[in-house]
């Protein structure tokens, strides 16, 4: 695995590893990397010939009273990881080296990134699509692998590509989740045993919401209710939102007559998490 910390250097890799027309993917990752993020390696080892991840912490998605100072990282041991999962290149650059002084241009999703946890969280996805964007330039992906965990971020970053005619295939792989259900996030790191338990209100809530839709409901806001249901019985567990969007434009939907997306997101104690399903009245997975 060839390791890069400059642009340049990753570009080369990046060439040297298309030549003779072979198919490279990127995994744009911010370390502390869990099983979800080897699914994606996984799958990006599966459909392409070459695999590139990139490990940056972002300082850009970040709020000011967010937790950039104390996000996980694990250099070292997401090194072992990667090596075994038999990724080429891995690119591992600074903030200075992504984020030059004086840099003033931003991309910006605009009103869909202002939906979910671009309301809750107001610049964050300003943050990812910049930072996504200057990545699929320099790495420039035939396709790059996102988790269904974070499906806003995949709706933003989906309608940037459309919107900016990158060529590259945006592949969305589903939820890893813990053994109790909890979805795999580099944040559950910060739970206390006790916040643990509780956490899995998120998986809960959704759970009981795929019950009442396969029993017949169709109708969003009963379905809302019932998830609402739950948290309130983990009034510990502060809700953030509890939404049934459509899975592209993140509008709300009243009645599912089409696959639609539940997304929730929550504070057990000072962390914040995120789950979601989604729901196809027309058969198939959710």
């Amino acid at each position: 695995m060839k390791i890069c910390t400059t642009i340049r250097e990753t570009r080369a890799a990046c060439r040297d590893a298309r030549q003779g027309n072979k198919r490279v993917g990127l995994v744009p990752t911010m370390g502390a990397l869990h099983e979800g993020h080897l699914s994606l390696v996984r799958a990006a080892r599966a459909q392409c010939d070459a695999v590139a991840v990139s490990i940056f912490v972002n300082p850009t998605q970040f709020g000011p009273q967010e937790d950039l100072a104390r996000y996980p990282r694990s250099f070292e041991l997401d090194r072992e990881f990667l090596e075994k999962e038999g990724v080429d290149i891995l690119f591992a650059p600074s903030a200075e080296e992504i984020y030059p002084k004086g840099e003033i241009t931003w991309v910006t999703v605009e009103g869909l990134s202002d939906k979910l946890d671009g309301r809750s969280r107001p610049g964050h996805f300003r943050g990812v699509t910049t930072v996504v964007a200057k990545l699929f330039n320099i790495v420039e992906p035939d396709a790059a692998f996102f988790g269904q965990k974070d499906a806003a971020q995949a709706a933003v970053i989906r309608r940037m590509v459309r919107d900016l005619n990158f060529s590259v295939e945006i592949v969305v792989c589903p939820i890893v989740r813990e053994p109790d259900g909890l979805a795999m996030s580099s944040r559950n790191a910060y739970l206390n045993p006790e916040e643990r338990r509780r956490a899995l209100a998120l998986r809960s809530s959704l759970l009981r919401v795929e019950q009442e839709f396969h029993g017949g409901e169709r109708n969003a806001a009963q379905l809302m209710a019932v998830a609402k249901e739950v948290f309130a019985r983990e009034p510990q567990v502060r809700v953030d939102y509890i939404e049934i969007v459509n899975p592209d434009t993140l509008d709300p939907v009243q009645q599912i007559a089409e696959p639609t997306l539940v997304a929730v997101a929550a504070y057990v104690g000072t962390t914040r998490l995120i789950d979601n399903v989604v729901l196809n009245p027309n058969g198939g997975k959710s």
